[in-house]
C-alpha cells in the first residue's frame, strides 16, 4: 500500500503546476550556480554548486511537500483516505516516499552538470557522488518536515511557511552564534549540530561520516513519526 499511495502521490506532483515551477526554478538556479564556479583555472569541483543548492532546497523542498495532506483536507478527500483500508503509518510513508523520488528526479540537472564536468575537466567523482548523496539525505528530512506542516493545516501557503521556519530557524541559528564575538562553545556546538548546512558540509567535501547519517536519518524519523501523530489525531476528530 506504500507503493500504490507513493505512486498516486507522485503522479499528482507531474499534474500540479507547482510542480513544474519547482523543477524549473531548481534547474535554473542549479545552473546559475554551477555557470558562477565553472570559471578556467579552477578546481573540476562542484563543491561550492552543492553548498548553494543546499540553501535552495530551503524554499523549493517546502513548495514540493505543502499540498501532500493539506490538499487532502481542504479538497474533503482525506476522510475518505482514512476510511480505505490503510494505516496512517502506510498514508504518511506513501506521500513522503511520493515526494522524495519527485526530489530525486529534481536532481537530475546537477547530474547533467557532473557529465559537463567531465567533457571540460578531471572531476573526482567521489565528492560529487557524495554530494548528490547527501542531498537526497537533505531532501529526505526536509520532505518529513513539510510532510509534518501539511499535516498540520489544510492551509498550504501556512504549511509552506511553516517548514520554511522549521528549517531555517537552526541554520540561522547556527550563523548568529558563529557571528557572535565570544560565542558560548556549548552553544555554538550545539547550533552547528542542529544545522543542515552544517552537517551537510562533509558530504560536499566528500567525507562520510556516520554521525551525519544519524542526523539525518533520526531527524527524518521523528518528522515522520510526528506526522502519524497528526494524521492519527485528526482521524478521530
Amino acid at each position: 500500500m506504500i507503493i500504490a499511495i507513493a505512486k498516486r502521490e507522485l503522479t499528482g506532483l507531474f499534474f500540479s503546476p507547482i510542480a513544474y515551477v519547482v523543477l524549473g526554478a531548481f534547474a535554473i538556479g542549479a545552473s546559475t550556480f554551477f555557470l558562477q564556479g565553472f570559471e578556467p583555472g579552477q578546481p573540476a569541483s562542484m563543491r561550492s554548486t552543492f553548498d548553494a543548492v543546499v540553501w535552495l532546497l530551503v524554499f523549493l523542498a517546502p513548495a514540493i511537500s505543502m499540498r501532500l495532506i493539506s490538499e487532502e483536507l481542504r479538497s474533503g478527500t482525506f476522510e475518505r483516505l482514512m476510511t480505505s483500508p490503510v494505516s496512517d503509518t502506510q498514508v504518511v510513508l506513501g506521500k513522503w516516499l511520493g515526494a522524495l523520488v519527485f526530489f530525486c528526479v529534481m536532481l537530475l540537472p546537477l547530474v547533467i552538470h557532473a557529465i559537463t564536468l567531465e567533457f571540460f575537466g578531471s572531476p573526482e567523482f567521489g565528492p560529487i557522488a557524495t554530494g548528490l548523496l547527501g542531498l537526497i539525505f537533505v531532501g529526505a528530512l526536509y520532505l518529513a518536515i513539510g510532510v509534518f506542516a501539511s499535516a498540520w493545516s489544510q492551509n498550504q501557503i501556512i504549511a509552506f511557511l511553516v517548514t520554511v521556519f522549521i528549517i531555517a530557524l537552526p541554520t540561522f541559528a547556527a550563523y548568529y552564534v558563529s557571528g557572535q564575538t565570544t560565542p558560548d562553545p556549548a552553544t555554538r556546538r550545539l547550533m552547528d549540530y542542529l544545522s543542515v548546512n552544517q552537517q551537510y558540509a562533509d558530504f560536499a567535501k566528500g567525507l562520510i561520516d556516520i554521525r551525519n547519517f544519524v542526523y539525518f536519518s533520526t531527524g527524518t524519523a521523528l518528522f515522520l513519526f510526528l506526522s502519524v501523530v497528526l494524521v492519527q489525531s485528526r482521524r478521530w476528530r
